[in-house]
């Protein structure tokens, strides 16, 4: 796909638990998108993430949360595929279910930098290049940490300008300088859990939705066992 123009496409992921979605995630993916120029960007909420504790809601609370945060984005789709997908929410096998639907269009998946140090930790890490290019979100200081055979793989595959993703499907990696807003899902689910409003840290649909289903509430932690049903 040689010589293509910033309006041809090209397809972003944007993965994460979204427990709850709020403006950090927004606005990380926003700046992304538009520094890649990406054609669409999809939001992806993990069924089970396989790197880290499990959600505290369920996956039907998670996707529906996303897609009222979405709606106010054109340039934004909630690809679904992780949590009706059974088991772990390998990435790889997110990439290469999109690679088998977009063709020889650019994926990009983005990460942010904590993400990115441990990459070499992921399944069939290194296929990822061979699925996807690769954006490191990070803070304009911030630096990676890569061990060994991870660090020799970055550097062999960094791209300078994000322009370059698009001579390409997939194997390139470029840093991407976003905004890191000071909000963390783990800090509203306690404001919540307190009583207290989450107002202008996430979408207004978004904390209507909290509100109106009871999530992160103390009732709600001493019930989050359960599993609702995905709409």
């Amino acid at each position: 796909m040689s010589g293509q123009g910033a309006d041809s496409p090209l397809v972003a992921l944007f993965g994460g638990t979204f427990d709850p979605v709020h403006f950090g995630h927004l606005r990380a993916a926003l700046e992304a998108a538009e520094q890649l120029a990406a054609s669409e960007l999809r939001l992806v909420p993990a069924g089970e993430p396989p790197h880290r504790d499990a959600p505290v809601a369920a996956a039907a609370h998670r996707l529906a949360m996303l897609r009222r945060a979405a709606e106010a984005h054109p340039g934004f789709r909630v690809d679904d595929r992780e949590v009706r997908r059974a088991g772990p929410s390998w990435m790889v096998d997110t990439l290469a279910e999109l690679r088998a639907e977009v063709g020889p269009v650019p994926l990009v998946l983005c990460i942010g930098q904590d993400a990115a140090n441990d990459l070499d930790r992921w399944r069939d890490w290194r296929r990822l290049f061979e699925l996807a290019h690769l954006a490191v979100l990070h803070r304009p200081d911030a630096r990676g940490h890569y061990r060994a055979a991870l660090k020799q793989e970055m550097r062999q595959r960094r791209a300078d300008d994000a322009r370059a993703l698009r001579s390409t499907p997939a194997g390139r990696v470029v840093s991407l300088a976003v905004t890191q807003l000071d909000i963390s899902a783990t800090a509203i689910r306690d404001l919540v859990a307190r009583g207290r409003s989450p107002a202008f840290l996430l979408p207004d649909p978004v904390a209507d939705y909290i509100r109106d289903h009871g999530l992160y509430t103390p009732g709600f932690l001493r019930a989050s066992g359960g599993q609702a049903k995905i709409p």
